[in-house]
């Protein structure tokens, strides 16, 4: 990188009024983020966006999850200028904000040599997987199970559930997503075991995060979802190590995609009652 690369940079907080801007990165990547999505993401944590004479020309947002975690998200660098190392500035101008946390991403294939770089460490794989929902049965539920909507009573245990799943304080993303989404709750003997959101995201519906106590949940919860949506586009991003890919292929959703979930620092551990099915986005993990 030459002097004159560097004095033309200029990196600064991401505000309101750059989403636009990172919405046409976003594009030109094809990526699937609405302003409307990128404008949540924003409101929930913070961001940072390079300009080159003055033309925004890359994006990198962030999320604090309590006082131990937070994940990297919405990295992206304009065509035109990849190749400048602009990446790595926006990424470590962000760790330095991030220095007393782990800090977890899902990288795609092109940022992998970045990130691995940078320190971070494999965590697993997540799979995305997509498509115009089918009409299909709903998943059998063991004697005493069903899935019901969420109720106003039942937002607190929800968070406990989801903390407990991912080993992280959610209570922010979680408010954040049920303030325009919906969700369903499982239940054992009355007992709120799990539960599943699905909001408006890119072309559809996003259905994340599922978090439920084993397989048989999961799908029950992503199953009442699909069928709510038989004929509309859905998405939902799994963990590798959730075993539902298959599943997921059968009902019709099939693979797209997958990224590497990284981390810089020790990772989050989870409880051992419930686990994380579906991600809120790749971006929130």
């Amino acid at each position: 990188m030459t002097v004159q690369d560097v004095t033309q940079i200029v990196l600064r907080d991401m505000t309101a009024d750059d989403i636009p801007a990172v919405a046409d990165l976003c594009f030109e990547q094809q990526w699937p983020h609405r302003e409307e999505d990128l404008e949540k993401l924003l409101a929930i944590g913070s961001g940072l966006v390079a300009e080159v004479d003055g033309k925004t020309c890359g994006s990198i947002m962030s999320w604090r999850f309590g006082k131990s975690y937070a994940m990297l998200g919405v990295v992206i660098v304009a065509v035109a200028q990849q190749g400048r190392g602009l990446g790595r500035r926006l990424a470590e101008a962000m760790l330095q904000r991030l220095e007393d946390v782990t800090v977890i991403l899902n990288a795609t294939d092109e940022g992998l040599p970045l990130y691995s770089r940078l320190g971070f460490a494999p965590l697993g794989q997540v799979h995305q997987h997509q498509g115009v929902a089918p009409i299909q049965p709903l998943v059998e539920l063991r004697p005493g199970e069903r899935v019901r909507p969420m109720g106003a009573a039942d937002a607190g245990v929800l968070d406990a559930l989801y903390s407990s799943a991912t080993g992280m304080d959610r209570k922010a993303v979680l408010d954040a997503l049920l303030a325009d989404g919906s969700a369903v709750v499982l239940c054992r003997e009355h007992v709120q075991t799990g539960f599943a959101v699905i909001r408006r995201f890119g072309r559809g519906w996003l259905i994340g995060p599922v978090v439920a106590p084993d397989t048989t949940g999961a799908k029950a919860l992503i199953a009442h979802w699909l069928g709510m949506q038989a004929g509309s586009f859905c998405r939902i991003d799994v963990p590798e190590a959730a075993g539902l890919g298959l599943w997921l292929e059968e009902v019709g959703l099939p693979e797209v995609g997958h990224v590497k979930r990284m981390a810089l620092g020790p990772a989050p551990v989870p409880g051992d009652d419930v686990a994380i099915f579906a991600l809120a986005a790749q971006a929130l993990g």
